[in-house]
């Protein structure tokens, strides 16, 4: 089996070392994570796969270290990584593995200086990624293999990787193996595609918005130790049904703005005593989820009215007043104008 939910025993056949190492950190390691890389190092599995959590890049690429596994009969125990309470080098006892996948994250500087035989291979796309890696001295960088390509995001290199992989496997006995089913590749293909211009900040692709609120939805299933059938639900994702998830919430909540604009009267506000400009705002208590959707239709209506293309939604929260700043027009930045006018009160206010 290439990912099994282990029974909670007591095992002896764990190297005393790994095994204190294993009891010290029960406390505040998770339980079944602990108990999985135990069970792994008395089975003797030779390849452990560590993904980043939560990240759906990180989801992704654990699903093709799985299909690749799971294709070749080779034992693998895939856990996920979480920065906010992440594996010590020393919970992993690296020494009992043979190779270490580490998914959608460089590998950390302690895991560089063990001196182990165990070979660490780790995919990122991000521009810190290069900078860690830098202080990472040479002579331990001999048994890493590093792939970070800020153009490309980690799940792709994952998937192109193992994909590859797969292929040289194939022999003249052997019937050539695939990573996806044909029924798959197209729609998971699509999935990655989104998913990397969230990743890389690109923001380009048709509905990309829609999209990133559809996949929210799944953030609590890509645990594939709390939710054993995370692998079979990847592969069914459709960007087509998120988008239209996405877009059906977003059409609904610009149709309660447009009853809450009907309801309440727009007035001026000067921007900065008027120094940037004027333009139209409501007060909009009780419904501050909406003030993106209120402040661009007060956008297009205060363009109509001759004023700056933007609009003013404020609100209280915790007893503070807070202005929401929306535009638009593509040349305005609302960013800027909301600094220059915070800037502007704060000498004010001195």
């Amino acid at each position: 089996m290439i990912f099994r939910r282990f029974s909670g025993r007591f095992l002896t056949a764990i190297p005393d070392s790994c095994k204190l190492k294993f009891e010290a950190k029960r406390s505040f390691r998770s339980d079944a994570a602990l108990e999985a890389i135990a069970n792994a190092l008395e089975e003797k599995v030779p390849n452990l796969v560590l993904y980043n959590y939560p990240s759906f890049s990180g989801a992704f690429s654990a699903l093709f270290a799985h299909l690749y596994h799971y294709r070749l009969r080779l034992p693998c125990l895939i856990l996920p990584f979480s920065s906010v309470i992440p594996f010590r080098v020393e919970d992993l006892c690296l020494e009992g593995f043979e190779r270490c996948y580490l998914l959608d994250f460089v590998v950390p500087k302690d895991f560089a200086c063990q001196k182990t035989a165990c070979e660490i291979v780790c995919f990122d796309h991000r521009n810190s990624a290069l900078k860690r890696i830098g202080l990472i001295k040479e002579e331990h960088k001999k048994r890493l293999k590093i792939y970070v390509d800020t153009e490309t995001s980690s799940s792709k290199a994952v998937y192109k990787y193992f994909s590859s992989k797969l292929t040289d496997q194939r022999s003249s006995e052997v019937e050539a193996l695939s990573l996806l089913s044909v029924e798959d590749k197209t729609r998971v293909e699509s999935v990655l595609d989104y998913i990397e211009d969230i990743d890389l900040r690109r923001w380009m692709l048709p509905d990309i918005k829609a999209f990133s609120f559809g996949l929210k939805d799944w953030r609590s299933r890509i645990n594939c130790i709390t939710d054993p059938y995370m692998y079979e639900q990847l592969l069914k994702i459709s960007s087509a049904d998120l988008i239209a998830y996405g877009n059906s919430y977003f059409s609904s909540r610009l149709i309660d703005a447009k009853k809450l604009l009907k309801l309440n009267k727009a007035f001026k506000i000067r921007l900065g005593r008027g120094l940037y400009g004027e333009c139209l705002g409501m007060r909009a208590d009780g419904n501050h989820q909406l003030s993106d959707e209120l402040g661009k239709l007060l956008s297009l209506q205060s363009s109509a009215a001759g004023l700056r293309p933007i609009g003013a939604v404020t609100f209280v929260q915790r007893n503070n007043l807070k202005m929401c700043l929306r535009s638009t027009d593509a040349i305005t930045n609302t960013s800027e104008v909301a600094k220059e006018v915070e800037h502007l009160v704060q000498a004010r206010l001195s």
